[in-house]
């Protein structure tokens, strides 16, 4: 542990344990997905003139990638990051990845 970054990937590691699905780089891809996802959602739920014709089927849709994220799809983001250089941007295409082939392809650009 002597190359460790910082005590708490060090001696500390198996105390955070616990909390490195909320502070890694998976937790952190996870949790700006969610967050876009959500942010998303209520965009549906505002009286937006472009977003008035969706179901409560594009709600499922939005959930569903939300339930199916997972460390694979984690490494996937990691993937389009490489070619945009920006990780903010790169959840951003991951998810425009997962809408379009659904009935929200035409919405993408709201994310």
């Amino acid at each position: 542990m002597l190359h460790a970054l910082s005590p708490l990937d060090g001696r500390y590691q198996n105390a955070i344990l616990p909390l490195t699905p909320y502070f890694s780089e998976y937790g952190l891809i996870k949790y700006r997905i969610y967050v876009e996802l959500e942010y998303l959602k209520a965009l549906i739920g505002l009286p937006l003139p472009q977003l008035t014709t969706l179901s409560s089927e594009a709600t499922k849709i939005i959930n569903t990638v939300k339930e199916h994220f997972n460390a694979e799809e984690a490494a996937r983001v990691k993937e389009i990051e490489i070619v945009t250089n920006h990780d903010v941007k790169a959840v951003e295409y991951y998810i425009k990845e997962k809408l379009r082939a659904t009935l929200l392809q035409p919405y993408q650009e709201f994310v």
